[in-house]
């Protein structure tokens, strides 16, 4: 279910891309390895303005679910913020992996070892 919803909120920030892919662009994002994961928590993690944003986003979660069950039109503008928050401050390696994420099935044991894994970059927002 969180991989689902991290997955969401990084599609978001992934729109602009996404309606470029589809205009022929460049191939998807190839599934990340748990090293590509353990790799963005050492990036976000080690560094504080990333931590900070990477918190932000996390409470952008409850928010963009909330909008998401009600159509509710502020869906778009918590939209906007994640995709900010993706695009400068978080870096193109949390936006790959999250893009990579798509391919992984939510419902398998991959699925519970990467959120394991990122369930690392949660335990920081709580510091």
């Amino acid at each position: 279910m969180k991989l689902k919803l991290v997955a969401a909120i990084s599609a978001f920030a992934a729109i602009p891309a996404l309606a470029h892919a589809q205009q022929g662009g460049p191939p998807k994002v190839p599934k990340p390895t748990k090293a590509d994961a353990q790799n963005v928590v050492q990036i976000i993690t080690s560094d504080k303005v990333k931590t900070q944003a990477y918190c932000a986003l996390k409470k952008l979660e409850n928010e963009v679910k909330a909008a998401a069950q009600k159509n509710d039109a502020a869906l778009e503008a918590l939209s906007k913020q994640a995709e900010s928050l993706v695009a400068n401050k978080l870096g193109p390696e949390y936006f790959k992996l999250m893009d990579g994420l798509e391919q992984v099935d939510s419902n398998s044991s991959e699925a519970k070892e990467f959120m394991s894994i990122l369930s690392e970059l949660d335990k920081s927002c709580t510091k």
